[in-house]
């Protein structure tokens, strides 16, 4: 193993998760919550033709491969007069793809808060809106820290397909990388020691917040 090698890529792939890969996952499972909350909130809606549209829409992202929905967004959109950059189409995709799996962890958690909740912001003259906003959606964040936190932290992990529409974050430096050395193995295996690295990192995040809430919720 050609250990001057991996010294000499180490930065250039850290860089590239750290500038590239992280931010993208921040930035689309930042959008990716703003689409959950509001597919959720159609499949709670008593209107079944708006309950019908978050179930779809749920069934669709779910029943289809993410690199599918990359394609469709980065080259299927300009057939229809829509051409995006690939930094734009990585975000929208994997938001959208965020949002799907997302909502259904919202919607259980909204579900799992008591109904008394409900009824105790109606009874000092809260509107649904406002008691949505002020009292049941921070108790469903609890609920939801944990799947959410697993999303995360898988969506670090799929931002490695976006390198198929030239975004360049850590694995598409590693294929850089690779492609010009030729040690693919070695290349793609210390690419995969940081996404693990990253991932370590962020689960040893989610169970301190964990322990955090739990402490919350026990007082």
């Amino acid at each position: 193993m050609d250990w001057q090698l991996i010294v000499d890529s180490f930065w250039p792939l850290l860089r590239g998760g750290l500038t590239a890969t992280i931010p993208l996952a921040l930035a689309s499972f930042a959008l990716g919550m703003a689409i959950a909350i509001g597919i959720a909130l159609l499949r709670l809606s008593p209107n079944r033709a708006l309950s019908w549209i978050g179930r779809a829409y749920v069934s669709a992202i779910r029943g289809t491969p993410l690199l599918v929905q990359i394609f469709v967004i980065f080259y299927g959109l300009p057939s229809l007069g829509v051409t995006l950059d690939s930094w734009p189409s990585a975000i929208i995709a994997l938001s959208l793809n965020v949002g799907g799996y997302a909502a259904e962890v919202v919607r259980a958690a909204i579900l799992s808060v008591p109904k008394g909740q409900w009824e105790a912001g109606y009874t000092v003259g809260m509107s649904n809106v406002t008691t949505l906003r002020r009292i049941i959606l921070p108790q469903a964040a609890r609920v939801s820290v944990p799947p959410l936190s697993n999303t995360f932290i898988s969506l670090v992990k799929d931002t490695s397909l976006v390198s198929v529409i030239l975004v360049t974050e850590m694995f598409k430096e590693a294929q850089k990388i690779a492609s010009v050395t030729f040690e693919f193995m070695t290349i793609y295996l210390e690419a995969a020691l940081i996404y693990w690295m990253f991932c370590t990192v962020l689960a040893f995040a989610q169970d301190r917040i964990e322990k955090r809430l739990d402490r919350y919720v026990a007082h």
